[in-house]
């Protein structure tokens, strides 16, 4: 039913409760042609949802500003935790590269003096070898003069036989 029929209607409805059904019939159609009239939003409900809505979002932001200098102070926490713990381990790898630096240290020392006691071993060993070289040598020396002496007063026994025995006896 348009506007106008409507208006007809109540022009020439001759009394009032006739008015009244033909605007309840009005109404009952408009209610048919949308059911959800009640649910239809104003202008003014749309104003109050966006000013809420604004609210809440400005709230949210707030919130957000909130957790995140949270955050960055829990950060900040961890990071200072963090910086302490690692010149804690490095202090601790320090010392104990100092303490390993130590002990190679000693263990070199011991190493060095073994190595020097040994080789002192080894020296003395080596002259005492020399020494008896030098002894054997002194008498395979001596040994060798006495046998070519021997040999020497031979050739020269038997040079002076032959030449004995060859020479002309006057």
């Amino acid at each position: 039913m348009s506007v106008i029929e409507l208006y007809e209607k109540l022009s020439t409805a001759p009394d009032d409760k006739t008015r009244a059904r033909i605007i309840a019939e009005a109404f009952e159609a408009l209610e048919e042609r949308y059911p959800n009239l009640s649910d239809i939003a104003t202008r003014q409900n749309l104003r109050e949802t966006e000013l809420r809505l604004l609210k809440e979002i400005e709230q949210v932001r707030l919130e957000i500003e909130q957790v995140r200098g949270e955050l960055t102070k829990e950060i900040e926490q961890v990071r200072g935790e963090l910086t302490k713990e690692i010149e804690q381990v490095r202090g601790d790898l320090t010392k104990e590269i100092e303490q390993v630096r130590g002990d190679l240290t000693k263990e070199i020392e011991q190493v060095r003096a073994d190595l020097r006691i040994e080789i002192e071993k080894v020296r003395s060993e080596t002259r005492q070898v020399e020494a008896r070289l030098r002894v054997e040598i002194e008498k395979s020396r001596t040994n060798i003069l006495f046998w070519s002496f021997l040999f020497w007063a031979t050739q020269i026994s038997a040079i002076f036989l032959l030449l004995w025995r060859i020479w002309p006896k006057n």
